[in-house]
């Protein structure tokens, strides 16, 4: 019977002889799940349903006081907005089951002692119908104190809870909740292959989806057995556990492959590869018109230890589709490797509908398909025998399917190019697409465009896959042009005289205005400058690639040719004033420019206008003072000139 909350008489007051008998504080759950079925209505505007709440126990080293004390159950009733419904306290042991451990002591060398009891509880509620649903809970403390992937497992409990969707009117419809088949697997032996069906069954008829999902926490050491609603337990929404670091909901044990469930078939596969205790959630979600109804929880621990089965059944998983051999995309044969231990005859079924000779009995195997599609291949080894094991992959054929791309636009630097995906199948086109440009910039469209800031010889990788699973690779070389446009350096020259320009990067050449020059259309004309001015010229260029860029270029002309030395430099790399050079107007070059300290040492030499000392002799800063310099430069009628001075070095 449901007792109703009311705010003017506390229930809970009658509930204290529960409260007096101090619970035992153990560590002997190991999981649950809860479930309904609907039982009809039994007057109007009332929904009948008969909840089950099942909680697995370890038998083995669980105290027998605590496991005594989980019966009776305390259940709380509230609605789907969250509001207190009713607490049922009275919620006895309909029966118990000792769950099988699934392996024997002559199939398993070294096998753990387990025991593991199935405790379940069963009551009918009659609920108003409501446009929200319910909720029921459930909560117990504590877990295994060993457990890997969650934090202080032994000072939280477990919450286990259902939802009921909504029944309204006029069209009431009554939702029965989905039902996990099998039992999960008690041990589990490390780096050995699981492969565990943990579909369900949905009366109803809806689509089931799975996945891994978040575990909820309930209860404590303070208060191990509580009434999951106020004022001694905690009202929903209920906190979720923290995964210690390295796990998560979706990676809930370590494995390679790693441990994952199939999102449609239930299916949990890998291979674990780390000894423990590990908690593991599992969502059952219910569909029906495209939505979620309700979705079933079962929680369970997973044990992995050293033990080591006398016979594993092994085909390996070489593909990254879910609990897949391989997808063979370039023919219809395939071979299988087998990686089995413990075995002396073998059985495969290769899976092909409705074909009585698509067996073998070779170790490994070849077999010619005849037709695309995706097989579930078995492999019995031992078959018949004491100890026989059974694997079960899926092999996917699809061939043919290649990747290809093609390109179009001007390989010149910072110019779009387009890429274009012409991969191919027999039975599927790519569906999605990974582009690897050379440059480190990468894509997942089909036909993306991508610039090049440089030339260059890039290898461009394209990884394409379809729908089912094929997946390939093609590279091509893209020769992109190593275009710079250059008009010149800025120059300075004296009334009178010419200047030849010599522009670089390309095969055509444009020079805007034409103004003083001999040609316009070539890359090095001559410009001749009878009066002084500021000239600014743009050349465009054009590569024999058909790239095009501008620069450009300005000529001072002044009335006399000048030369020039500053009194002073600091080379102290902030990138001004940095360097100690020379500069000319109208003069056509220097002959040399030297450096000397105060003890006549040579501290520099250069021929070149645009060279100059860096204030350092040897690779060495040299000391603050006063140095002397020596130009000889050749002046715009060939006479050579001397000038010398000092330049104080300062930091």
């Amino acid at each position: 019977m449901v007792q109703r909350m009311s705010g003017k008489v506390l229930l809970w007051c009658a509930l204290m002889m529960f409260v007096c008998i101090k619970p035992v504080v153990a560590s002997h759950i190991v999981g649950g799940e809860m479930t309904y079925r609907c039982l009809g209505s039994p007057a109007p505007g009332i929904t009948r349903y008969e909840v089950k709440l099942d909680i697995y126990q370890d038998c083995l080293s669980g105290l027998p006081d605590a496991i005594a004390q989980d019966n009776p159950a305390f259940l709380a009733i509230y609605t789907g907005t969250g509001q207190a419904y009713g607490i049922d306290t009275n919620v006895f042991v309909s029966s118990t089951f000792i769950v099988p451990p699934n392996f024997n002591n002559t199939c398993v060398n070294n096998p753990p002692a387990t025991c593991l009891r199935r405790a379940t509880f069963i009551k009918t509620y009659d609920l108003p119908n409501n446009s929200s649903g319910y909720l029921i809970v459930y909560q117990r403390c504590c877990r295994n104190e060993t457990i890997l992937n969650i934090a202080t497992p032994s000072q939280i409990g477990a919450t286990y809870f259902c939802r009921i969707p909504p029944v309204s009117a006029p069209a009431a419809v009554c939702n029965n909740s989905a039902v996990f088949q099998n039992y999960p697997p008690q041990i589990i032996c490390i780096n050995n292959p699981l492969v565990y069906d943990h579909s369900a069954t949905d009366a109803d008829g809806d689509s089931l989806s799975y996945e891994f999902c978040e575990t909820y926490i309930g209860g404590s050491n303070a208060n191990p057995k509580p009434i999951p609603g106020p004022p001694s337990g905690t009202p929903p929404p209920y906190p979720t556990a923290i995964y210690t670091a390295g796990f998560s909901v979706q990676k809930p044990m370590a494995g390679s492959p790693q441990v994952q469930i199939h999102p449609t078939s239930g299916v949990i596969s890998g291979t674990p590869n780390l000894v423990g205790r590990f908690v593991v959630t599992v969502c059952c979600h219910e569909w029906r018109n495209g939505q979620i109804i309700n979705t079933v929880k079962r929680e369970f621990q997973f044990v992995v230890t050293n033990c080591s089965r006398a016979v594993v059944a092994n085909i390996p998983q070489y593909s990254e589709e879910f609990n897949t051999y391989i997808v063979e995309c370039k023919k219809f044969d395939v071979t299988f490797d087998n990686l089995s231990t413990g075995g002396f005859s073998y059985f495969w079924d290769f899976g092909v509908p409705g074909m009585q000779s698509d067996t073998s009995n070779q170790e490994r195997p070849t077999f010619t398909y005849p037709d695309t599609g995706t097989y579930v291949v078995k492999l019995v080894v031992n078959r018949g025998s004491t100890c026989p094991d059974s694997i079960s992959r899926l092999v996917k054929v699809y061939p043919t399917f290649i990747a290809d791309f093609s390109f179009d636009g001007l390989p010149c630097p910072n110019t779009p190019i387009q890429f274009s995906d012409s991969s191919i199948g027999s039975n599927f086109n790519a569906s999605s697409w990974l582009w690897n440009f050379g440059d480190g910039g990468s894509s997942d469209q089909q036909n993306p465009t991508h610039s090049y800031t440089q030339g260059g010889d890039y290898d461009v990788v394209l990884i394409s896959k379809n729908p089912r699973g094929c997946l390939d690779t093609v590279a091509k070389d893209i020769l992109v042009e190593n275009f710079r446009p250059f008009a010149g350096n800025d120059t300075i020259i004296v009334k009178g005289e010419s200047i030849n320009f010599n522009a670089t990067g390309g095969g055509q050449y444009t020079w805007t205005p034409a103004t003083n020059l001999s040609n316009a259309n070539i890359g090095n004309p001559v410009g001749t400058y009878p009066d002084t001015g500021r000239f600014g010229y743009n050349v465009h260029i054009v590569s024999p690639f058909q790239c095009e860029g501008d620069d450009s270029i300005n000529v001072w002309v002044v009335n006399q040719s000048a030369v020039f030395v500053p009194t002073a430099f600091s080379p102290n790399g902030d990138g001004r004033n940095d360097i100690l050079r020379p500069f000319g107007i109208g003069y056509r070059n220097i002959q040399y420019f030297r450096v000397y300290n105060r003890w006549g040492q040579q501290m520099f030499y250069t021929t070149q206008f645009n060279e100059g000392w860096d204030g350092k002799w040897l690779g060495e800063p040299q000391d603050i003072g006063t140095y002397y310099w020596v130009l000889s430069i050749i002046n715009r009628f060939g006479k050579e000139e001397v000038v010398k001075g000092d330049s104080a070095l300062i930091r």
